[in-house]
């Protein structure tokens, strides 16, 4: 049997839809960062509460956060300084996040630790198999991805993270109504993620259709320290909101 191969986001058009999204280009690349004491005491002292092991079987939400509550996935936490923000705005959601960086995996458990948050469960794994094989059809009530790698060289767009093949999943794991929500400090990407996620026939733009459909900055996602210099620099950032019909 042949292999099947894809390139990032995009399924061969000869695959059902049943199948896993397949790819061969990585969003992300794993870089040899330094953890920090304080995040490796983290990971002693709050892993095995809140870290989640990655297993190619439906994720027990009820069972990972010990209660029934709305299920929001973020992907690509960094180092968890929005995730905890949020998470302690939004008691009653529960929170999935992904990240495949050590060192912000250890920040955010370190930041659990410090602010005592409750609801927050993280996978140290690649977002794209988690969504492939443990996340069902409409078992999510939001989706969170701010500030992912623009990879801003035209060579390197095949790696980009929106792509209408991961965006066509992500619509199937929201239940109707529930919302994909990206930020971006970039315009190039935040024009190619209109174009991509506006094409999605399972969601509709809640943006503001004078402002390119673009949203305004919900009340919840809060300004980095990174974003807050951009802006003062004259940086634009791009908030796309977009709900499952």
């Amino acid at each position: 049997m042949n292999e099947i191969k894809a390139d990032a986001g995009h399924q061969p058009s000869n695959i059902p839809a049943d199948v896993p999204f397949l790819r061969t280009v990585k969003s992300y690349v794993l870089r040899a960062g330094r953890t920090t004491i304080g995040q490796a005491k983290a990971y002693e002292l709050h892993g095995p509460a809140n870290l989640q092991p990655y297993t190619p079987a439906p994720f027990a939400a009820d069972l990972a956060f010990g209660r029934t509550a709305p299920l929001i996935l973020e992907i690509g936490f960094g180092m968890g300084e929005a995730t905890a923000h949020i998470a302690k705005l939004r008691p009653e959601d529960n929170f999935l996040c992904c990240e495949v960086h050590e060192a912000g995996v250890g920040a955010l458990l370190k930041r659990i630790g410090e602010q005592h948050i409750q609801n927050i469960r993280i996978l140290r794994h690649d977002a794209v198999e988690v969504i492939d094989h443990m996340l069902a059809e409409q078992s999510l009530d939001g989706v969170h991805i701010f500030f992912p790698d623009p990879w801003h060289k035209t060579k390197h767009h095949k790696r980009r993270l929106i792509q209408s093949g991961l965006v066509n999943k992500l619509a199937h794991c929201l239940k109707p109504g529930g919302y994909l929500h990206c930020a971006t400090d970039w315009q190039a990407y935040a024009e190619q993620m209109m174009q991509v996620i506006g094409a999605e026939a399972l969601l509709a733009n809640t943006g503001d259709a004078t402002q390119g459909g673009y949203a305004a900055k919900p009340d919840y996602r809060p300004l980095t320290k990174f974003e807050n210099r951009g802006l003062k620099l004259g940086h634009g950032v791009w908030d796309l909101v977009f709900r499952r019909v």
